[in-house]
Order: C-alpha cells, then structure tokens, then sequence
C-alpha cells in the first residue's frame, strides 16, 4: 500500500501542477455550462426534469474526460522507458495501476465539486432534494470510475498515447451503444447487451432520475474491477516480453 500512495501522490501532483489538467477540467466545465445553460434551463419544466438535464449532459465529463485523463497514464511511462523503473523497483503491477487509477479518479471527482454549483442553482430556485444531486454525482462517479478503468486497460495495451486514447475511445464507445445495438436483436441477447451497457440502462434508467439501484452499483464496480485486473494482467505479460 506505501508504494500504491507514493504512485497515487506523483500523479495526483502532475495532475494538480499541470497546465493542461487544467484546461482539459475548465474546458469540460465551460461546455457543461453552456449545455445547461441553453438546453436544461430553456422552457418551464420543472426542477426534477431540470436537474435530470443536468446530469444528462453533465455524464459526458465521465465519459469523455475520463477517457482524456486515463489513456496516458501506463502509455507514456512506456514511452518515455520510465516503466522501467518502476518494474525493476519492489513495487507490483496491481500497485501501479491503482496508485495511477485513484489520482486520476480522485482529479476527476476534483472537476464534480467545482461543478456542483449547477445542481445547486436548481435547488435554490426550484424543488430539489440534496439527495438527488448525491444520487446524480455518486452515478457520475461510478461511471467515471469504469471509463477510467477502461481507459487503463487501453494505456497498457500500447505505448503510443495517440493509439491508446483511440482504443480508449472506441472501447467506451462500444460500451456506450450496446444499448441501441441491443434493440434491433432479440431475445435473450438484447437482455444480456442492455445489460451490460455501460451508459443508457445503468446511469439515464437509474442515477440520473435519482434514483439508486444495487445492480447498476455492482455493475459499474464490476466493470472498474474487470478492467483494472485486464490492466494488471497485461502489464504482467509485457514485463516477460
């Protein structure tokens, strides 16, 4: 676990010192902004379809900033041989890919908090439980927790960043249009890709109405897990190679 912290504090630092960690974070807040903005807060709907909005546009930092912050990860220590380092140093693969997937959860959960003033506006303003805007960040944050584990698992497969970002996105990409893949099928293997869309059942059906779910909980922490050990595992196997 001290080698997991030391890995977890040099990267939450590059992330907290970079200029780019940033921009990438402000620029996700200023599209977010504007979607609410323009598209949640047009109309007289109410609070509840408001806030339901929000987190519909707010689930793309997720989904397309966890994937921005995850594909480098593993890639460019490959890249710059520093993975060297840390493979002739006493520290396990499993250290490694949880020291770099809790920094980047913990900047990713650093970008909700500065945009829980949205969700804020709405309960000032209207008729909103704290509760559904808990339900709304902890779905968020659920599925941030898969794309970035998704994301690992892409950064480990190669050492060019441009081809891990690709893999990462298409990857999350699949996940994310099982769903309406899954509509043109039939029966039992539309049950069983609906199932294991990463986006459209377990977060729109659930999180985003605030509403909590045990299986779409256990869904998105078995997704993380999954991915996080595929990333474990192929680091392991390219340390023999």
């Amino acid at each position: 676990m001290r080698a997991t912290s030391i890995i977890y504090k040099r990267e939450l630092g590059r992330y907290l010192r970079s200029p780019i960690g940033w921009i990438i974070a402000a620029a996700a807040l200023l599209v977010e902004g504007i979607l609410f903005q323009s598209q949640a807060l047009s109309g007289d709907n109410l609070s509840a379809i408001v806030l339901e909005k929000y987190f519909y546009f707010a689930s793309g930092i997720p989904l397309f900033v966890g994937v921005i912050l995850a594909f480098r990860l593993l890639a460019e220590e490959r890249q710059n041989h520093s993975i060297i380092l840390l493979k002739t140093s006493p520290i396990r693969d499993t250290e490694i890919v949880l020291g770099k997937f809790f920094a980047a959860l913990t900047f990713l959960a650093i970008i909700f908090a500065l945009s829980i003033y949205m969700p804020l506006l709405v309960k000032v303003n209207g008729k909103i439980t704290a509760s559904q805007i808990f339900v709304g960040y902890f779905g968020m944050l659920l599925l941030g927790s898969a794309v970035l584990a998704i994301g690992l698992f892409a950064s480990a497969l190669t050492s060019n960043q441009i081809v891990a970002a690709l893999l990462g996105a298409l990857f999350v990409a699949v996940f994310v249009m099982l769903f309406p893949l899954a509509k043109r099928l039939d029966t039992p293997l539309q049950t069983v890709l609906e199932q294991v869309d990463l986006w459209w059942i377990h977060f729109q059906g659930g999180f985003m109405r605030g509403v909590i779910n045990l299986k779409d909980v256990i869904y998105y922490l078995a997704m993380t897990y999954f991915f996080l050990l595929l990333a474990v595992k192929t680091l392991e196997a390219k340390r023999w190679q």
